[in-house]
């Protein structure tokens, strides 16, 4: 009877050992399950607080807050006007900004789409622009056109412009060729029949 008393122990405690084990496979498995988690999806947010710091930007283009206005762009930022050179730094942005917010320009532009990357560190927007300027002669000239911005999160959670591209809609005006000087309208047989009556006149 001692023997086999002994002997059930010893199975019952194998049983509790193997069941012990168990138990930490199954945590380690749940542990593991939850480090690998995906990132919570906030592109909704994400969007809806882009498309507010656009309409905000802007506002201050269209105030002319130069400052204001260079402010949404990181420092690495790089601006792609037209028939001009990269602006790839702060100071070259400025002076681009500061240029074209002159005092006789009025802009305006507004998103039409945004779209924020699963990760939630990029996104872009396009949309559509209208810049008044006056021309050589004072007269106000309207150019409409589109852009695209890329945006990124930076290291501290704000969004900030990295890209920013814009061009016309306007086809382009192709400039009218000068005339050549010294050259005079002639009929092309004009030599021929000064030629022909120098002979009948006996010339």
């Amino acid at each position: 009877m001692a023997i086999g008393y002994e002997a059930r122990c010893g199975v019952r405690r194998r049983v509790a050992r193997a069941a012990l084990g168990c138990g930490c496979f199954a945590l380690a498995l749940l542990a593991s399950g939850c480090g690998t988690q995906a990132p919570k999806d906030t592109r909704a947010a994400d969007e809806s607080t882009i498309r507010d710091m656009d309409a905000q930007w802007a506002k201050a283009a269209a105030a002319k807050d130069v400052d204001a206005t260079v402010s949404y762009y990181s420092d690495d930022a790089s601006l792609l006007a037209p028939n001009a050179p990269i602006a790839s730094d702060k100071a070259t942005i400025r002076a681009a900004w500061s240029a074209l917010l002159g005092p006789d320009t009025s802009l305006s532009w507004q998103a039409s789409k945004v779209d924020v990357a699963r990760s939630g560190d990029l996104a872009y927007v396009v949309g559509a622009y209208q810049l008044t300027t006056n021309d050589a002669q004072a007269k106000p000239m309207t150019d409409r056109g589109k852009f695209v911005e890329v945006w990124k999160k930076q290291a501290d959670g704000n969004w900030k412009t990295i890209a920013d591209i814009f061009n016309s809609d306007l086809p382009a005006q192709t400039p009218k060729a000068a005339p050549a000087a010294g050259k005079k309208n002639r009929h092309p047989h004009s030599k021929k029949r000064g030629r022909a009556n120098s002979r009948s006149s006996g010339i």
